[in-house]
């Protein structure tokens, strides 16, 4: 039952090209920048990411872009990378943009065994309707498109079908852990972490305090340790390094 393992290294070695990955985060709150360097320093290429996005120029997700090791992202939020834009519209990246609830559930529905639901966000737009650009040719046309979607109707309204994701590997943070695997995160760090590890099949959990089994209330476990297959406990240095987006201060 002890899923520790001793270094980020040893995490992620198994993670090869062409990898289908899910990472967790909001903005660069909760991403588990530890595993993601490790995964750059590792080598893997090709990667098809699924986050909500895909973190700033130079931290979280932004390392991995920069190093031409994501092949296709789908997130929800992209407004914080430069190189991210660079290399969408230069038809380097494909990139599947979806609503941030849409994606929330889905990765909630992969992890559940659920292979599909309707949702009312998307109708009457290209969510549903299709012609969203997933990949640029070299002269900026589309030379990828979102497909149409299923809608149908229920109780008067109109619903478009999604489907739930899945992936490889989950690399995820949380505040505290347990040598089980039982996870809880903290504030803002919990909006995508816990659905991210329900969704990989292999899910990898980097913890900023590791306590021994059952020292953690039941009540408060926020991710049973059922999704989790391995524990990498962070040192003091790698806990304090957590870097704000934006910074706004009064004069």
């Amino acid at each position: 039952m002890d899923k520790t393992v001793a270094t980020a290294e040893e995490a992620v070695a198994d993670i090869g090209d062409g990898s289908s990955l899910a990472v967790g985060g909001f903005g660069l709150c909760g991403m588990p920048e530890t595993l993601i360097r490790a995964l750059h320093a590792q080598g893997a290429g090709a990667l098809e990411v699924v986050s909500n996005n895909c973190g700033v120029d130079d931290r979280g997700l932004g390392i991995l872009l920069t190093a031409g090791r994501i092949a296709r992202v789908t997130g929800s939020y992209v407004g914080e990378n430069q190189e991210f834009a660079r290399q969408y519209l230069s038809g380097e990246l494909e990139v599947e943009l979806t609503p941030q609830g849409t994606l929330a559930e889905r990765l909630r529905a992969g992890g559940a065994g659920i292979p599909a639901f309707y949702t009312p966000a998307g109708v009457g737009t290209q969510v549903a309707e299709g012609g969203l650009p997933w990949r640029h040719a070299a002269d900026g046309t589309v030379a990828l498109a979102s497909p149409a979607k299923e809608v149908r109707g229920f109780n008067g309204s109109s619903y478009v079908l999604e489907r739930g994701i899945t992936t490889d590997y989950a690399l995820v943070r949380a505040a505290r852990g347990d040598r089980h695997g039982n996870l809880v995160f903290d504030k803002a760090a919990r909006n995508f972490n816990p659905l991210v590890a329900m969704a990989g099949r292999v899910t990898v959990a980097e913890v900023e305090e590791l306590v021994e089994p059952g020292e953690l209330d039941p009540a408060e476990v926020q991710l049973p340790g059922v999704f989790v297959q391995r524990v990498l406990a962070l040192t003091p240095a790698q806990t304090a390094d957590k870097q704000i987006e934006k910074r706004t201060v009064r004069a």
